[in-house]
């Protein structure tokens, strides 16, 4: 399983837009993704950003209305279009759009937009008014009703001054949508996965909280590697810093409790749980006031909390669902023991260990070192590697099971 932005040819327009600057961004982290990025810009576009700035962040040449008209000029169009997997145009002003409503085919990228035959994205970005006038939503509903995929725009403050909706969408969420688009074929399309993530928060007062050191960054990768792989994705995710991948479900949940009953409601048809989330194993019983600490240092019992992979295991015994079961075993002393004590007594198809202590895996760090423990007695030992690809490891892991 890989990215699905590896060696797509993505033909990103720009058009006469403020935030065709943004546009330089987002055509970078297209090519770091993997895409190779064919830049066409407009003329109004070239005077914003120049050429050059999108051929040195995509090492590939940026076409301009010069383009169509040189030697090759009466095909270079007909190559952009046959050739690109997507056609992202960000940001799309008014009147492009237009344009691209009514088959006008006056410059460079229209006329590469007429001979694509893959799906289109458009971003715009305008002053308010202009995107709220009765004509640009014309346009706006005809493109969509001809299968165009819109990405914002936001509401916002915008170079006019003004506040409204009309804002470009952020390079960072638009990559995610358009390699979200790009994986609605892979090996887990039309199966439901539900992921877990983040520590969960068990109050003490209407302050204080009992809570852990995940920041959800591996559950949060585990999300983007599924929705990689084509699934529906609900991810149940504890308090993080994180941004939610493009394309997941996102249930946002605090205590132990919560994500119990979350989990319960999601995978009742689930193809696969993954239980990435640091889960309390005791929660205080909290006092409805402030605890202050003239009275004294309080006192503080704990009781256990709910069991969740216990609990969705019974029901899978009755139910069969989910079909494939992960948990997550973060230890800091006798790793495997625990790890194959913890996947037998929750009946888990799979357990990923990791070793907190180490500095360079578990907790709060972009690392991990995990193994990988299966009921069938196997095991798979994951070196020292990014979190993402410890999330690819675990999909294959499912998509190979079935």
């Amino acid at each position: 399983m890989t990215n699905p932005l590896t060696n797509k040819r993505i033909l990103l327009g720009v058009t006469g837009s403020i935030a065709a600057y943004k546009a330089a961004d987002l055509a970078s982290k297209l090519t770091q993704s993997g895409a190779l990025v064919d830049v066409v810009l407009t003329e109004s576009a070239a005077k914003f950003v120049s050429p050059l700035t999108f051929q040195s962040v995509t090492g590939r040449k940026a076409y301009t209305d010069a383009d169509l008209w040189g030697g090759e000029g009466h095909v270079t169009h007909i190559g952009l279009g046959h050739a690109a997997d997507l056609v992202l145009i960000a940001p799309v002003s008014a009147n492009t759009l237009a344009k691209l409503a009514h088959g006008v085919g006056d410059n460079l990228l229209s006329v590469t937009v007429l001979a694509s035959h893959c799906p289109l994205v458009l971003a715009p970005a305008m002053d308010v008014g202009m995107y709220s006038h009765p004509a640009t939503q014309a346009n706006v509903e005809l493109l969509r009703q001809r299968g165009a995929e819109f990405i914002g725009p936001e509401e916002g403050h915008l170079a006019s001054g003004l506040v409204g909706l009309g804002r470009f969408v952020e390079p960072a969420r638009i990559l995610g949508r358009v390699r979200h688009l790009l994986s609605q074929d892979g090996p887990l399309a039309g199966r439901k996965v539900v992921v877990t993530a983040g520590g969960t928060q068990e109050p003490i007062d209407p302050v204080r909280v009992i809570t852990n050191r995940s920041s959800g960054k591996q559950g949060y990768a585990v999300a983007q590697a599924a929705l990689d792989a084509g699934a529906e994705v609900v991810l149940i995710s504890a308090p993080t810093a994180l941004t939610p991948p493009m394309g997941a479900t996102v249930v946002a949940v605090k205590t132990a409790a919560q994500m119990q009953a979350a989990v319960l409601d999601e995978t009742g048809d689930a193809h696969a749980l993954i239980m990435a989330a640091a889960v309390a194993d005791f929660r205080p019983r909290p006092s409805a006031q402030k605890l202050k600490k003239e009275i004294g240092i309080p006192k503080i019992e704990l009781e256990a909390t709910e069991d969740i992979l216990a609990a969705v295991s019974a029901r899978k015994g009755e139910t069969g669902f989910p079909k494939f079961m992960v948990g997550f075993a973060a230890e800091s002393q006798d790793l495997l023991k625990n790890a194959q004590s913890k996947l037998e007594r929750k009946r888990l198809d799979m357990i990923v260990a990791n070793d907190i202590l180490a500095q360079d895996a578990g907790f709060e760090v972009d690392t991990n070192r995990v193994v990988l423990l299966f009921a069938d007695g196997r095991s798979q030992n994951l070196p020292v590697q990014e979190k993402a690809e410890i999330a690819e490891a675990i999909l294959q892991q499912i998509i190979a099971w079935g």
